[in-house]
């Protein structure tokens, strides 16, 4: 006597320009997400099918999670021209993120954007107090060397807002230690 076995439910996911056929559970390498390690993301939908049932427009979601990021199989590259001893060699390696699906088929949420409207209007406040602290003018085209020359003749509220801006755009190492020097020197008068 032959047993039933209920079919197992898949989906077909976007990410990254490519397609992937998915079940729950499963593992899979695909371009370099921006999702860090660990967090969850709901992937574009385009099929899900299974259980006798295929749904074109699909309503549910699919929950992925990012397992980790990785680099791909190393390719050689080589070019060569016969009698003149040209030889060029490169290599690639693509970067990768391997995500695991964990659920399919979960209604989708109609409350959640309707929540974050609210999450958004008390933080923007604090915006408004930090655009009165402000960078100085064309601060974004300095050098490393014109802004620890210039930080000496800021206010302190400018050397603050630089360094916040620094700290969360560009990042420069020199620039960061020349504001921060000049923020303790600002604060010792």
């Amino acid at each position: 006597m032959a047993t039933k076995t209920k079919p197992e439910s898949y989906a077909i996911i976007a990410v990254g320009g490519k397609q992937y056929v998915v079940r729950e559970g499963e593992r899979l390498l695909v371009d370099r997400l921006a999702t860090d390690e660990g967090k969850t993301f709901h992937p574009e939908i385009l099929f899900v099918g299974g259980d006798g049932k295929a749904q074109l427009r699909p309503t549910t979601t699919v929950t992925a999670r990012v397992v980790g990021h990785v680099l791909g199989d190393k390719v050689r590259i080589g070019k060569y021209r016969p009698k003149s001893g040209y030889r060029r060699h490169t290599g690639f390696r693509a970067k990768l993120s391997q995500i695991e699906i964990e659920t399919i088929g979960a209604a989708a949420k109609r409350a959640a954007p309707a929540a974050a409207p609210k999450k958004e209007a008390p933080a923007a406040k604090p915006k408004e107090a930090a655009a009165a602290a402000q960078p100085p003018r064309g601060y974004a085209d300095f050098t490393v060397a014109e802004i620890s020359e210039k930080a000496k003749r800021w206010k302190l509220e400018s050397v603050e807002a630089a360094l916040d801006y620094e700290r969360a755009h560009a990042k420069r190492k020199g620039a960061l230690a020349a504001l921060e020097s000049a923020l303790e020197a600002k604060k010792e008068k």
